[in-house]
């Protein structure tokens, strides 16, 4: 073989549609435009989403941009954007518990398949320590780093939001402040849900319904505390300071608070989360007592090993998946919008009746 037979077939490959020996220039939004029959201006208001596009030309370049295989320059479009194309979760001074709380990881999938069905990568922010958030947060809040931040509201004296709020970047807390701020958040309604639990432990008949609650410096702790004295006030009945123990939203917290309440002889617990009860349940088992026969028990969350447990535990479903979802939904709307008037969006919450409140299921 000759050097001419090599150049005529190199040649001839070269001719050949989609062969893989030479590659054609990669697409540009020109290409995408003629093929349209509109402008390369058009082509870009369609991949930016831009609200004023007739139906019928956006499905179009739409099923271009499919059948070709076009992928948008992520670099050039976003220096022509001024964005990322990144969201952030932040996570205070929770690591630990990130990892070990199934709740978080519900909450971060939910964000995660949003950010997805919106052409955003989602990237998570843990903190160690408070040197960690103090080093970090500034460089997170600047522009050009990330579009927009979901932040998990923790506690009361919270630094994290409040460097947040100094910053650059749009945001959203996800969970109630505790401080009466002027910002976005997505919540669900705490106070109903520890009211429904509270409320369907009376309707059983049980006289003595003790409570462990969250951490009261935080608002899902505090709100869902307030559910259970509004049901115990809103029947006249006496609210005993002794039978509410507070807890940490742990396994651990849960097992030990139940074992201050055992010598009080409740015969019914809310308990404020699904893990608490977990360890409720075990502290329980430990004193030869009997649930939901001496003592019954509803938990908080509806996570999944809310239906495993012996016996299965009743619990107040929030929509955790959908909460995740809706948080980039109305973060994405301050990116665009602004943030003022702040957003407040409270999602409901479900009672599942299973077996360990004694009712008739």
């Amino acid at each position: 073989m000759n050097f001419v037979y090599w150049l005529r077939l190199l040649k001839t490959l070269s001719q050949i549609k989609g062969n893989a020996f030479m590659s054609k220039r990669p697409l540009r939004i020109a290409d995408i435009a003629k093929k349209a029959g509109v402008s390369p201006a058009t082509v870009s208001r369609v991949l930016n989403n831009h609200p004023y596009v007739r139906d019928e030309i956006r499905q179009r370049v739409l099923k271009i941009i499919e059948e070709t295989g076009y992928q948008p320059n992520l670099a050039a479009r976003s220096l022509a954007t001024q964005r990322t194309g990144i969201l952030g979760f932040v996570i205070p001074r929770t690591v630990h518990t990130f990892f070990s709380d199934p709740y978080f990881a519900r909450v971060t999938e939910g964000i995660a398949q949003a950010c997805n069905a919106h052409d955003y990568t989602l990237s998570l922010f843990l903190f160690y320590t408070v040197e960690d958030e103090r080093r970090m947060i500034p460089r997170l809040t600047r522009k050009g780093l990330v579009d927009g931040i979901i932040v998990q509201s923790t506690h009361l004296q919270d630094e994290v939001l409040m460097r947040v709020m100094d910053g650059e970047v749009p945001f959203l807390l996800a969970g109630r402040p505790v401080a009466p701020l002027n910002v976005s958040y997505i919540d669900v309604d705490n106070v109903a849900g520890g009211y429904q639990a509270t409320v369907h432990l009376l309707q059983l008949g049980r006289k003595r319904v003790a409570t462990i609650a969250g951490p009261l410096t935080t608002s899902a702790g505090i709100d869902r505390l307030e559910g259970y004295r509004k049901a115990l006030r809103e029947r006249g009945l006496p609210v005993d300071e002794q039978l509410i123990v507070e807890g940490d939203f742990t396994e651990m917290g849960g097992y030990y608070a139940m074992r201050r309440l055992l010598p009080l002889e409740p015969d019914a617990v809310f308990v404020a989360s699904d893990g608490m009860a977990v360890g409720a349940l075990r502290a329980i088992r430990e004193v030869g007592k009997q649930v939901p026969r001496d003592i019954a028990i509803v938990g908080y969350d509806d996570l999944p090993i809310a239906q495993s447990t012996t016996p299965p535990l009743t619990t107040i479903r929030q929509p955790i998946l959908r909460f995740g979802a809706r948080a980039v939904e109305v973060l994405l709307d301050i990116i665009e919008n602004g943030s003022s008037p702040p957003r407040r969006v409270v999602l409901g919450t479900e009672l599942v009746v299973r077996a360990s409140c004694g009712a008739t299921i």
